[in-house]
């Protein structure tokens, strides 16, 4: 025999986190790539049409932001909806190390690559090691 209890306070509950939880915005997972010239940043963002991507740069914040909307055809009638529709926005903090007006994006097969130059005094540099005699002279 099964036994089963009825909580009307978290029948509401799991009621209203489901609720919450379908209205969220949708996560931009993203990947960050540090190379010797330059960060690269990776966003997936499929099914996005290419016209709605928009990548800003102010005051040091990287913002990506994509829009995904689907319209049914009169005869259609959605009866299930797991891929979620709207706006996804996504906020990066860049280093001062980084040249943020030299920002450049592409978009390919789903994945919105953003490309940010390290800055001339950041990139790693060779010091040379001086010996006590150089140093007198």
């Amino acid at each position: 025999m099964l036994l089963t209890s009825i909580d009307p306070f978290m029948q509401e509950f799991e009621r209203q986190f489901d609720r919450f939880t379908r209205r969220q915005p949708a996560v931009m997972p993203m990947d960050g790539i540090r190379r010797k010239d330059e960060v690269v940043l990776r966003f997936d963002l499929p099914g996005i049409d290419p016209g709605s991507i928009e990548v800003t740069v102010d005051r040091g914040v990287l913002t990506v932001g994509a829009r995904r909307e689907e319209e049914l055809a009169e005869d259609e009638q959605l009866f299930v909806r797991e891929r979620t529709m709207g706006t996804y926005t996504r906020r990066v903090y860049l280093s001062e190390h980084l040249d943020a007006s030299a920002v450049d994006a592409a978009y390919e097969d789903g994945v919105l690559a953003v490309r940010i130059p390290v800055l001339e005094q950041a990139k790693p540099r060779k010091v040379e090691v001086q010996t006590r005699k150089a140093l007198r002279k």
